[in-house]
């Protein structure tokens, strides 16, 4: 098959929906498959593969569901785009959040193939959506297939434009994450790494995990959080509550390259994700396990949905400090349960490998393109089988 992947998002700039793009493009081409990625970029476009990276518009920083969304917006782009399609005569037009303007609401307008679109979002609601239901629901339409990266996704997508959805959740590289592998030696001093990985916004919960963290310090001072992701907007801030709640108990790194990630993951004794909302699915929770560490994470639907309670991770209430400080301790003190929960996370990981993940997106093609035939390009060479 040819599969054009098309995301609105900025590809030199690694996150949720990017990283889920390029693993997805690897493991299409290591099945065989031939796949191009059109995204707006800025400086190096391909944030971990070698891949066919088709580069189109500048990504601006532009506020949306409580982060910043990089995106790009040019009256030239859906000129650029119909000129990508045309060349390149696509068996399958994947699109990602394809209603975030304005590549993927470009290539589903002017697409003739098989158009699959790939629904990532959870928010309680959502202006954008709200104000422009008539173009949803009219596009909408053109999607032969829709994918929902998890339960809470499927809820809120469905508001917009009700259909039939698959569910196929987000995948992660066990390769890469896994439990034997380097670590971060000057961590490893004696104390207890709490380690929490994100973007540095409200949503994200870290003024929650450092009150949380001073309520455990009266109780077991031997610890230390460490602090991974960008953000300057918000990371003075943080660094001023630490000082005085943890002063010497915090380590902020900044931006960490996927290839130094996992050596974070492994050197921490627990993994805190402590999200209040606007999360639709837990790959970071998914990362800490497959990397052998023991998960502490609120009890939001997009969490709560990959974490079983007690079984492969302990879940806090949602913006309750003492909740979240109470998860912690509980593993501080009890050896066994994190080894339990480690045991059962390594398990729950596995099943979201991409060699799994994609070859269900795959056979989710072959259905539609056999359901769908007229939308082949006349040319197409591809076999469904």
């Amino acid at each position: 098959m040819k599969v054009g992947l098309f995301s609105s998002y900025d590809y030199s700039h690694p996150g949720g929906v990017i990283n889920h793009v390029t693993h997805l493009a690897h493991h299409l081409q290591i099945y065989g498959h031939n796949v191009k990625v059109i995204a707006p970029s800025f400086g190096k476009v391909v944030p971990y593969f070698e891949q066919d990276v088709k580069s189109v518009g500048l990504p601006l920083p532009i506020p949306y569901g409580g982060t910043t969304a990089r995106i790009a917006m040019s009256p030239w782009l859906p000129y650029q785009v119909k000129r990508v399609l045309d060349k390149e005569n696509f068996d399958i037009v994947h699109l990602h959040e394809p209603f975030i303007p304005m590549i993927g609401l470009s290539a589903l307008a002017q697409s003739t193939a098989v158009n699959v679109g790939t629904f990532h979002a959870c928010h309680e609601s959502s202006a954008l959506y709200w104000l422009g239901q008539s173009v949803v629901r009219r596009l909408g339409k053109k999607l032969h297939g829709k994918i929902a990266v998890s339960k809470p996704a499927l809820s809120y997508i469905s508001k917009y434009l009700p259909a039939e959805y698959k569910v196929i959740p987000n995948g992660i590289d066990t390769g890469h994450y896994r439990p034997d592998g380097p670590l971060r030696h000057e961590y490893k001093d004696g104390k207890l790494n709490i380690l929490f990985v994100g973007r540095l916004e409200e949503r994200k919960g870290l003024e929650d995990l450092i009150y949380a963290c001073s309520y455990v310090k009266r109780d077991f001072p031997g610890f230390r959080l460490i602090v991974v992701g960008p953000g300057l907007k918000l990371r003075y801030r943080y660094e001023l509550l630490a000082k005085k709640l943890i002063p010497d108990q915090i380590v902020f790194t900044g931006f960490v390259p996927f290839n130094m990630l996992a050596d974070y993951y492994r050197t921490a004794d627990i993994f805190c994700a402590p999200a209040t909302g606007g999360e639709s699915f837990g790959i970071v929770l998914l990362e800490a396990m497959a990397s052998g560490t023991p998960v502490v994470a609120t009890d939001i639907a997009g969490y709560s949905s990959v974490v079983t309670h007690k079984f492969d991770g302990v879940l806090a209430r949602a913006t309750d400090r003492q909740s979240i400080a109470d998860a912690l301790l509980a593993l501080i003190h009890d050896k066994q349960l994190r080894i339990r929960l480690m045991e059962n996370g390594l398990a729950t990981a596995n099943k979201y490998g991409w060699e799994h993940i994609s070859r269900q997106v795959i056979d989710y093609y072959k259905s539609l393109l056999n359901r769908f035939p007229e939308s082949l390009p006349v040319d197409t060479g591809v076999k469904i089988v």
